[in-house]
């Protein structure tokens, strides 16, 4: 289960690997289930996931080569180039 983990297995500890927005949902779960309180269950995607989708062939390349394309003067009009990557 190197890509994903269940919240319910989650800590603060894990912020490097799911992000702290994860991590804490993972804590509020361990925290509110034992008091009664239904809480959904589900999964975080982890960093070695999207490591794994940039090494892609070309992904990497791709995403950098439109980053650099972004002139950062003009972040207004971003949005034209967001769907691009």
């Amino acid at each position: 289960m190197r890509f994903i983990r269940f919240f319910e297995t989650l800590t603060m500890d894990d912020v490097p690997l799911v992000g702290g927005k994860n991590a804490s949902f993972g804590e509020m779960i361990q925290s509110l289930q034992p008091l009664g309180v239904r809480v959904a269950s589900g999964f975080a995607l982890t960093a070695d996931a999207y490591e794994a989708l940039l090494d892609e062939k070309g992904v990497r390349k791709a995403l950098g080569d439109a980053l650099a394309a972004l002139d950062a003067s003009e972040i207004w009009r971003h949005g034209v180039r967001r769907d691009a990557i």
